[in-house]
């Protein structure tokens, strides 16, 4: 009779267990919401990069390298008074063979020394005297780009990215009424995508007349951000 009634009392606990159990899974089982915010913004570029190419040919590859480092060198003495040291650097720097091929045949032509330079204006009315400087000492403008400092960057990509955090709770609060119900508390947030492309301004696919016509009448242009951001809410 004992182990009955232990029986019948192991049930019921178990029962009630389970009881407990489901309501709680029931509540514990939430609806959510998830909405995307973007934002965009027009910004002004508080720098500009140019790209210099200086190319020596020669059928030797030192003299190919001792020409290149002489034009190379009267490229930054004609810059030392418009811009500071610092602000140039030497992304590349390559020496390799140069061939012909004739009938299915590779004939040694010479050799190329190649330098890639990059330098970097916050001034933009000195951009015009750079572009002269430095291809009238033997540069090639590979490129010209209006762009944002590290430092900008940062600044622009955090209200972005907070803007558009704002913007993703105003949508699920408005979906959230929508529904007749509220947003609870925030289970997720991820940001999806923040875009920023520097403006360019040249591309080496011209004269050096055709550069320096650029750079007579230089106009900086705003440059596009946007930013986009995931949040998930639970609904209540």
């Amino acid at each position: 009779m004992k182990n009955l009634n232990l029986t019948i009392i192991i049930v019921a606990i178990l029962v009630v267990l389970g009881f407990l159990i489901g309501i709680f899974m029931i509540k514990g089982t939430s609806q959510t919401l998830t909405a995307t915010g973007n934002y965009q913004m027009s910004v002004m570029p508080d720098e500009a990069l140019v790209y210099l190419t200086i190319e020596t040919r020669s059928t030797s590859a030192d003299q190919a390298k001792n020409d290149n480092a002489l034009i190379s060198q009267k490229v930054l003495d004609s810059l030392s008074s418009l811009i500071d040291s610092k602000s140039i650097e030497t992304e590349n720097y390559n020496i390799y063979p140069e061939y012909d091929w004739n009938n299915g045949k590779q004939t040694l032509k010479g050799y190329v020394a190649s330098n890639n330079i990059k330098i970097k204006i916050n001034d933009f009315s000195i951009i015009g005297k750079v572009i002269d400087s430095s291809v009238d000492s033997g540069a090639l403008v590979s490129y010209i780009n209006f762009e944002l400092s590290t430092a900008k960057n940062n600044e622009y990509k955090s209200i972005a990215l907070a803007e558009a955090s704002k913007d993703a709770k105003k949508k699920a609060e408005s979906i959230a009424t929508g529904l007749g119900k509220k947003i609870g508390s925030l289970i997720s947030v991820s940001s999806s995508d923040y875009n920023y492309m520097p403006y360019p301004l040249y591309r080496a696919e011209s004269s050096d007349v055709a550069v320096k016509q650029v750079a007579t009448n230089i106009q900086p242009r705003s440059l596009d951000i946007s930013a986009t951001v995931n949040v998930v809410y639970n609904l209540k």
